[in-house]
């Protein structure tokens, strides 16, 4: 094909998708160390605030102890803010991509600190959850804005990495904070898991503040990129040998400052410039807030996003079960204080490593074989292969999570059990949040919103009920019905790997038409 490809070994036959522009100041242009930091700071953040909202699991027993809530009290709070993680994102997304994604990362750590101070005082139900509440709409970027700053970085066939390397932080924040919090809760007391907390995000807040640049970047159309055929819109090149007009993909660099008749290329940013809260080109572009607010509600219309928030839902649905009853299982079945409760969520730990590392690094590997084996044609189904094992490894790790429990199996079996269910859990991360955003690319700063809102919404009814739930079916009935309810879950995904093409085929008006509203808005990616 006539138009930029990768560098480096094996690449050099992939067409980077979307096509750079001649700007220093493009994100997809920045150097290696550059991006780096960026993406260093995204980190950051998803690790500060991912710590906040999951400490709290391995001390569910003190807290309750403490202040007279019951443990269906707290973990009808922690549903609360795992809703509002998802419906924050239609207030806070929006406000990213129009005014810029720095200010929206720096606000929310600061509140996400002010909320974990709080916390500790709160004394009753109503208290309980209106924090949990504030704290899941302040801490909600850290469902879809983190995913949109990996593609304003990297092209299509890097991108499965890093946004691998977000699931990981993302689960592996969750899975690392019990394990600190319970050494702080018996040595200091649980109140000093939230100030340490509110500690962490006063860290990163200020490592944000000095490091973190702004990424949003408005790009010009390019020719020939708005899919006018079935076959453009559902597919992305890698290597193809067929060969296109010229003229007809040549990309057009975004303008350039003009002096007289000398046309210069545009100055890279201060330092200085860097730190600005709100970047001119941001205040500058046509309000579009309406509009980001209304689509991801109407993306709900379509079956590919709507199946990726309830794949990812399905996934967290699950960790969501681990954390309300890790507490109740170890601590009580088996007697473990608040510090061994904690310490065992190294296993999950070790299991969120294990799929980052095969849904990243051998994911696109995978994908990238799949699209040479089909003519040089990546097809967002190809991702999807991966959820194979997941079919397995779901019923299994439920049925030895809670039956294994009620049966007083060795601890052993359950800790390992916690390793399996991360791993399913990290995976419908990365393959959910990947496939909405390699079929509707240009979209996925609204779609991603729409993913995330099914999928809490999913995390929020599980919370609020999976204590009532063991209460009166009994660890081994519940668990039982989870296993094949999850496996029926995963079998899912074969319906879209064999209709996923024809579905996102017959989207392809539909698409096109928010695309020009995206363009015409200087949102499109």
């Amino acid at each position: 094909m006539h138009s930029k490809h990768a560098t480096g070994k094996n690449v050099k036959d992939v067409v980077l998708v979307p096509a750079p522009s001649s700007d220093p100041d493009d994100p997809l242009n920045w150097s290696p160390r550059r991006k780096a930091l960026a993406i260093t700071c995204m980190c950051v953040y998803t690790l500060m605030v991912g710590i906040a909202s999951a400490a709290i699991y391995s001390v569910l027993v003190p807290i309750s102890t403490a202040t007279g809530l019951t443990l269906g009290d707290l973990n009808a709070g922690t549903g609360y803010m795992f809703l509002f993680f998802g419906w924050g994102c239609l207030v806070w997304q929006p406000l990213a991509l129009q005014y810029g994604k720095r200010p929206v990362y720096l606000v929310s750590m600061l509140a996400t600190l002010a909320i974990q101070v709080w916390a500790p005082f709160t004394k009753t139900n109503g208290q309980w959850i209106a924090n949990k509440i504030l704290q899941g709409f302040f801490g909600a970027p850290i469902e879809s804005l983190c995913e949109i700053t990996c593609c304003d970085l990297y092209f299509q066939h890097q991108r499965g990495a890093y946004i691998a390397l977000y699931g990981l932080l993302l689960a592996g924040s969750n899975f690392f904070a019990p394990i600190i919090a319970g050494f702080i809760a018996d040595g200091q007391g649980w109140q000093w898991v939230l100030y340490w907390c509110a500690i962490f995000c006063g860290i990163g807040f200020v490592f944000l503040f000095f490091f973190m640049e702004e990424t949003n970047y408005t790009r010009s159309p390019i020719h020939g990129d708005t899919p006018t055929s079935a076959s453009e819109q559902s597919s992305e090149a890698v290597g193809t040998e067929k060969q296109l007009d010229e003229k007809a993909i040549a990309p057009v660099d975004n303008p350039v400052a003009e002096t007289g008749n000398t046309t210069l290329p545009p100055s890279r940013k201060t330092y200085i410039q860097k730190l600005y809260l709100f970047q001119s080109m941001d205040l500058n572009k046509p309000n579009q807030l309406k509009g980001m607010v209304m689509r991801p509600l109407i993306f709900l219309t379509f079956p590919v996003v709507f199946y990726a928030g309830f794949s990812y839902g399905s996934s967290l649905v699950w960790f969501n079960v681990l954390n309300g009853t890790a507490s109740l299982i170890l601590g009580e079945t088996y007697g473990f204080p608040a510090s061994m409760v904690g310490l065992t969520y190294i296993s999950p730990l070790i299991g969120v490593a294990i799929a980052a590392f095969y849904t990243g690094i051998i994911g696109d590997r995978f994908t990238l074989k799949m699209a040479r084996r089909n003519g040089g044609i990546l097809e967002s189904e190809f991702r999807l292969w991966l959820f194979a094992p997941s079919v397995i490894l779901v019923p299994w790790a439920l049925i030895q999570w809670g039956v294994g429990a009620a049966h007083h199996i060795h601890w052993f079996g359950c800790v390992f059990a916690m390793c399996l269910i991360a791993i399913t859990n990290t995976v419908g991360i990365q393959l959910s949040v990947s496939y909405n955003i390699d079929s509707y690319r240009a979209l996925a700063g609204d779609s991603l919103v729409t993913v995330i809102i099914v999928r809490n919404t999913m995390s929020f009814a599980i919370g609020y009920g999976i204590t009532p739930w063991i209460n009166n079916m009994g660890l081994q009935n519940a668990f039982i019905t989870a296993a094949f309810v999850g496996m029926a879950q995963v079998l899912t995904v074969l319906i879209f790997i064999k209709c996923g093409k024809g579905i996102r085929e017959r989207s392809i008006r539909r698409y096109e038409k928010y695309l020009q509203q995206m363009v015409e808005g200087g949102l499109a990616h």
